[in-house]
């Protein structure tokens, strides 16, 4: 300081003369000291000088000591740590610290900088200093610095002693972290502390409140504690590695595997081999997961291998090796080998302990036994004991009828009707469970011919209660509701019906039917029985029993087989009978069924009754059945229609089926309909007829009616009739194209616009344009035609309904041979003249309409015969020679059943 004062004389400078004036007025402030201190701040020696005379007037001011640390920190950066001037920077710090050492920051600036210099030792004392100078408060901003000091530059033992102290403080105080434990553990197992960290590790784990600064949970501390201990059992002394070990599989149930590896790598890596094997043995018998007895099972595998190719090594390499080698290495190779046939039956058993209520495990277990009787009757035992009937997995009764077969299978009846007699009394959850235990041991018996036995078996389980119990009632015991089971009743009636006699047999059906418990199968084959034994109104009476029964669907079966019985036995003797069955049947039944039902009773009526009878019904089933069966239903009734009646009578059968089958079957019908009229010459008939179809047939989609058509045109017609058919076409293409400007058209007339417009029409800002009007025009004439040749009347008793057409009219009268009578001029305009049409008169005789196949003669539209009759017939006649009229052989089908004989054709 004197020095520095003698120096000051030599420095001092005119420009510090006002600093100095204002330091003399002033000496006590800080303001004034460091307005003097930045003015030489370009002399570091003249700072320190006026940083000295600061302090020295001031030297508990805690700005200007740290403002003076700072600046001689500053000044020392980049030089070496022997110089001078880093000793005067410590007696700087020494001499702060008089004053300042209650301040951290002070400290920690002199311990970062003793640090800097490699100074251990001074800096170890320094740390300990602060340490007991601070404020407890103040020392969690000493121990990180101390702590890495200790961690870089100090000796083992140095730095465990640090650690203790600091975790010590940890433990007492609220300031400081006590996680940083872990820290300490990772600093012991570097410096190869295992005892010292094992134990650490395990005050960790045991502490309920530690938490993991590195987020670690209690569970993965277990497993690094369990694994440093195991893997260094020499290093680890102190510990009780078993206790520790088994104190984490009580705690952890989760990772079972793992600690059962480490706990026998500990004994492995000790040279206790027999002690790991138990351990091993242990584990596999204790786990209750799959996963666990994995890893268990390959680490014990693993194990016994390197075992034994360790002790084949040690045999190979000796010259000779003795007989004491040999047998050891076998026993270790039996030892494996015994090891891995075991797997699937520790698998098992690992299933069991997880749940020892599933039933398919313990079947697989008695399975993998099945060359071990002793074992299989043990295992069987064992599984009847622990499965309990409400928690299980699986049909428990499977267990109790693999235990008697068992029996069985080794001709041990008597221990087979025990297992099934204890059977029958274990409280099962469902009614089926206990009725399959009966069936099983009725059916045992049957496989041995005790059929008496078996009987009264089923005579046992059928017995009711002594009070009356509901079947779906789980309150009561499945011992008293098996009384109603379908499945015993069933098995007791093939009994009844097989060994029994009549009377039981009767009386067992009868029973069944009394419970309502009867299905129509059941029904069936009680029905059938008693026919068999010759009992067939007793057989009909069934039928009826099982037809109060039930509803459909489920009677179809029962009605099916009772009217094909009834038919076959009485035919026609008891006809008025068989009609109310089958009136009693059809009333209610669902269209899906009606057609079978149908086409018996039709034939019924065709062997036995009348022929319109027959005809009536299958015009009932074509209403009665459902939508998909019509189209076959119409069929049926067409070809039956002309077997009895001939072919003309089945003109109103198409006419019908043309008007209420969809238009795909539809069109099939017209064209059978025109090829059947074509074929007995009525030529208008059928052009009519695919003048009606063509309205249902858009040219685009249904090519080949017209095809047809066309075809018939060419055989049959002339160039009108081609012409015809072409503009026909033409009109049902163009109803096709315009449907949608129908329809805008129909819209704007309901506005009351006049004029046909298209749906571009009706955009709006649309200007109508003259092309447009007159096409809307030319459409709403060709929709005003007069009705064309589809117009012509079939006559066939009032004629066949018109088809619907464009404009939504429904029926069009069809006239042969003539016009319209509703509108005759618009008729003269619209019909084709014919130049080769030969003018038949629709009068005449009776004899001609039959030889054509017309029925029972047309109506003339010109109301009768006029004057002029005997005139018209004259020119008729002269027309018939002049052309020469071929006379053909009217086919025999058109007559159905009245076709003559050959002596009168």
């Amino acid at each position: 300081m004197g020095n520095l004062m003698k120096d000051y004389d030599v420095w001092f400078k005119d420009e510090d003369l006002a600093y100095e004036e204002e330091i003399l007025r002033n000496p006590y402030s800080v303001k004034h000291w460091l307005r003097y201190v930045e003015h030489k701040s370009g002399s570091p020696s003249e700072q320190n000088l006026v940083y000295e005379r600061a302090l020295k007037e001031l030297p508990g001011s805690y700005k200007l000591w740290h403002a003076y640390v700072k600046s001689r920190l500053d000044q020392v950066k980049g030089l070496c740590p022997l110089d001078l001037v880093f000793e005067d920077t410590n007696n700087m710090f020494e001499r702060a610290l008089v004053t300042m050492h209650k301040m951290p920051r002070i400290w920690i600036e002199y311990c970062k900088f003793l640090v800097s210099q490699g100074k251990v030792t001074r800096t170890r004392k320094t740390f300990d200093r602060a340490l007991r100078a601070l404020p407890v408060t103040q020392h969690t901003r000493l121990w990180p610095l101390y702590l890495e000091f200790v961690r870089k530059h100090g000796v083992a033992e140095t730095a465990v002693r640090v650690y203790r102290r600091y975790l010590q403080a940890s433990s007492v105080s609220c300031f400081m972290a006590p996680e940083d434990a872990e820290d300490y553990i990772d600093f012991l197992i570097s410096i190869d502390w295992l005892e010292e960290a094992a134990q650490r590790l395990a005050s960790v784990v045991n502490d309920e409140r530690f938490v993991s600064k590195h987020g670690k949970s209690n569970h993965q501390l277990w497993n690094e504690l369990c694994e440093l201990i195991s893997q260094n059992p020499d290093k680890i002394t102190t510990l009780d590695v078993d206790g520790i070990i088994r104190g984490g599989l009580r705690r952890y149930t989760d990772q079972l595997g793992h600690l059962w590896n480490s706990l026998a790598d500990y004994y492995i890596r000790s040279g206790l081999f027999e002690r790991a094997r138990d351990i091993y043995e242990e584990a596999i018998k204790t786990v209750t997961t799959v996963r666990d007895f994995s890893q268990v099972f390959d680490a014990y595998a693993q194990f016994e291998e390197l075992a034994l190719s360790k002790r084949m090594d040690e045999a190979a390499k000796k010259a000779e090796p003795s007989q004491e080698d040999d047998a050891d290495i076998d026993l270790r190779m039996a030892r494996f080998e015994a090891l891995m046939d075991r797997r699937p039956l520790l698998l098992n058993s690992v299933l069991l302990r997880q749940n020892p209520h599933n039933v398919h495990e313990w079947l697989k277990r008695v399975a993998l036994l099945e060359d071990k009787p002793t074992e299989v009757i043990e295992t069987f035992m064992d599984a009847v004991q622990t499965v309990d009937p409400k928690q299980a997995v699986g049909k428990v009764q499977n267990l109790w009828i693999e235990f008697a077969k068992f029996y069985e299978k080794h001709e041990q009846l008597e221990d087979a009707r025990v297992v099934f007699e204890k059977a029958v009394l274990v409280p099962f959850v469902k009614v089926e469970d206990l009725a399959n235990v009966w069936c099983e041991f009725a059916e045992m018996e049957i496989r041995h011919e005790n059929y008496q036995a078996a009987l009264r078996l089923m005579q046992r389980a059928t017995t009711p209660p002594s009070r009356k119990t509901a079947y779906y009632d789980e309150r009561e015991t499945v011992q008293n509701r098996v009384y109603k089971s379908l499945r015993v009743w069933s098995l007791y009636a093939d009994l009844e019906e097989s060994f029994g006699t009549f009377k039981t047999c009767k009386s067992c059906y009868d029973r069944i039917l009394d419970l309502r418990i009867a299905t129509p199968q059941i029904v069936i084959n009680y029905a059938m029985f008693l026919e068999e034994n010759n009992y067939f109104e007793e057989a009909f009476k069934a039928y009826e029993k099982g037809v109060a029964l039930f509803r459909w669907p489920h009677v179809y079966d029962i009605w099916n087989t009772y009217l094909t019985k009834f038919h076959r036995r009485y035919g026609g003797t008891k006809l008025e009978r068989a009609r109310d069955l089958f009136e009693q049947c059809l009333d209610g039944c669902p269209a899906k069924f009606a057609k079978e039902l149908y086409l018996l009773y039709a034939k019924l009526e065709e062997n036995y009754g009348l022929a319109r009878h027959a005809m009536a019904v299958y015009e009932r089933a074509e209403k009665a059945v459902a939508e998909e069966q019509r189209f076959e239903m119409y069929n049926i009734h067409i070809q039956k229609a002309a077997e009895i009646y001939g072919v003309t009578k089945t003109r109103e059968i198409y006419e019908a089926s043309i008007e209420a089958l969809p238009d795909a079957q539809a069109r099939e019908m017209c064209l059978r309909f025109a090829d059947m009229e074509r074929k007995l010459g009525e030529i208008d008939r059928a052009r009519a007829i695919y003048a009606h179809c063509s309205q249902m047939c858009d040219p685009r989609i249904t090519s080949e009616f017209w095809t047809t058509w066309k075809e018939f045109e060419m055989k049959h017609g002339n160039e009108d009739t081609m012409r015809e058919m072409l503009r026909i076409r033409r009109s049902v293409q163009a109803t096709y194209n315009t449907q949608v400007n129908m329809m805008s058209a129909q819209m704007l007339a309901s506005s009351g616009t006049g004029d046909a417009r298209t749906v571009s029409d009706l955009a709006p800002g649309a200007t109508a344009d003259g092309m447009r009007l007159l096409e809307a025009r030319a459409a709403e004439k060709s929709s005003s035609l007069p009705p064309s040749s589809s117009t012509l009347q079939l006559h066939a008793k009032g004629g066949v309904g018109q088809p619907q057409t464009a404009t939504g009219e429904s029926k069009i009268l069809f006239v042969r041979g003539g016009t319209d009578t509703r509108d005759d001029e618009v008729a003269k305009g619209s019909r084709v003249q014919n130049p080769d049409e030969i003018d038949i008169d629709m009068d005449e005789g009776d004899d001609d309409d039959e030889e054509e196949g017309g029925g029972e003669g047309d109506e003339d539209d010109g109301g009768g015969e006029g004057e002029g009759d005997e005139v018209e017939k004259t020119k008729k006649n002269n027309a018939k020679k002049e052309i020469g009229l071929e006379k053909r052989a009217v086919p025999s089908e058109v007559f159905g059943g009245l076709a003559p004989n050959d002596d009168e054709a």
